[in-house]
């Protein structure tokens, strides 16, 4: 009788406040929480913050009107040694040189398109995040297309050519046990015959 009320006293509601013998105070479950909490959202803000801090401040121009348009100029530039990044969002050194190549270039007076220019003549499409629709380019984006439609029409041309072929082929006619074997099974189905 005694280890029923034990056991029962373990489910009985407890005062408001009160703690279940044996169990941890929910403070402290809250308190295991926050750790994990705190590495989350701090690699969270990191992972904001890093492409923010790719332009190094010793790169960073006195002036922010040209600072701007270098950074305009940034953002149209694809790092070479990255995936599809463009050289302000980008840590890598060559992408660093290219920052400085075009603070350099606008320092020394040319506009915007000269420096693009520039760069383009000197690394080719590649490097321009939206490049110039020429024969090359539009060849590389609708090539795919072209390719897909083609395959298609052929896959079309071979399906039609295979049911025409099914279609005038006759099919081999049936020797005489065959026939018999047939009409004996075509009997055996109907209701009330044979049976």
């Amino acid at each position: 009788m005694r280890s029923l009320r034990r056991r029962a006293g373990a489910f009985a509601p407890l005062a408001y406040g009160a703690r279940a013998p044996g169990r941890q105070s929910p403070a402290y479950a809250v308190g295991r929480f926050w750790p994990s909490a705190w590495i989350a959202s701090t690699l969270l803000a990191a992972t904001l913050v890093l492409p923010a801090l790719a332009v190094m401040p010793d790169e960073k121009l006195a002036d922010p009107v040209m600072e701007a348009r270098a950074r305009e100029i940034s953002k149209e530039l694809r790092c070479l040694v990255c995936q599809n990044q463009s050289i302000d969002d980008s840590n890598a050194d060559l992408a660093r040189d290219l920052r400085v190549l075009v603070r350099e270039r606008l320092v020394a007076g040319d506009s915007n398109e000269q420096v693009l220019a520039y760069v383009h003549d000197r690394y080719g499409d590649f490097v321009l995040l939206r490049p110039p629709v020429t024969g090359y380019t539009a060849l590389l984006w609708g090539g795919p297309f072209a390719l897909l439609l083609l395959a298609g029409f052929g896959t079309a041309l071979y399906m039609r050519q295979r049911r025409r072929d099914v279609e005038t082929t006759p099919a081999p006619a049936l020797t005489a046990e065959e026939e018999a074997r047939l009409a004996a099974l075509l009997n055996d189905d109907k209701p009330g015959v044979g049976r």
